[in-house]
């Protein structure tokens, strides 16, 4: 069995605060739903995502890491006047990155990118997670491309914007291999190419509990880069690629 990094999931507790976005309202999916969908994936740690329902609320995710384990960590989003104290502290818990959701909202805005990405990476190395269609990617290429550390959720969502993708992944920026039933593209194609253009770029996830997806995660989303790849090239994008991302 092949060994996986989870790197998108998303923890969903109506113990702690979640937000109305959009009209939409998640349902549950705590730590225990989690591990007992994926008992049958050797999964050796992963990456908790926060989600526009959850805003900047921390309280969820602190818990998520501590029942989850030290293998796994975290992906927040904050305001970007957040003092350099609390992100210290947050990343005392195992977050390892900022997200900007621009997809959904919930996030700090795009206008903060740059600043907020500079200073979270030279404070305590976090990187940038970005929620964006593709197609809105060529307008912040030149900020994305002069920015420490970078990754894009699900593949970039759309066909139309994916050389918009290909550019940036040609210029050091990770693709996350998450969400096949939310994106507009051809998954087997786009993985060949990214892929092909830089090895280390992508990193595969579940996207549990796919909230709001078309067609949430199957287990057939491996095998379907199972039957992509070769065993080194998956090996590299179920587990290689996101440790030397997230763990290093």
């Amino acid at each position: 069995m092949r060994t996986i990094f989870d790197t998108h999931l998303h923890i969903i507790d109506p113990r702690f605060p979640l937000i109305k976005n959009q009209g939409f309202s998640p349902n549950p999916f705590t730590c225990k739903d989690y591990l007992e969908k994926v008992q049958h994936l050797n999964i050796k740690g992963g990456t908790v995502v926060s989600g526009s329902f959850q805003g900047f609320n921390q309280t969820y995710l602190i818990d998520s890491l501590q029942k989850l384990g030290k293998n796994f960590v975290g992906v927040t989003q904050l305001p970007h006047d957040t003092s350099d104290e609390e992100i210290i502290r947050l990343n005392g818990y195992g977050v390892r990155a900022i997200r900007f959701n621009v997809k959904r909202g919930g996030s700090e805005d795009l206008s903060h990118l740059e600043y907020f990405a500079r200073r979270v990476h030279e404070l305590v190395g976090w990187h940038a997670e970005l929620y964006i269609d593709s197609i809105s990617l060529s307008e912040i290429a030149t900020t994305l491309v002069n920015l420490p550390a970078v990754s894009v959720d699900h593949l970039g969502l759309s066909k139309e914007g994916f050389n918009n993708l290909l550019s940036l992944v040609d210029k050091g920026v990770r693709v996350k291999a998450t969400g096949f039933g939310r994106v507009e593209l051809d998954v087997a194609q786009a993985i060949r190419c990214i892929y092909s253009v830089n090895p280390d770029a992508l990193m595969f996830g579940t996207d549990l509990p796919s909230t709001r997806a078309k067609r949430p995660y199957n287990h057939s989303d491996i095998e379907l880069i199972y039957n992509t790849l070769d065993e080194k090239q998956t090996e590299k994008v179920l587990y290689k690629n996101a440790i030397n991302w997230y763990m290093k």
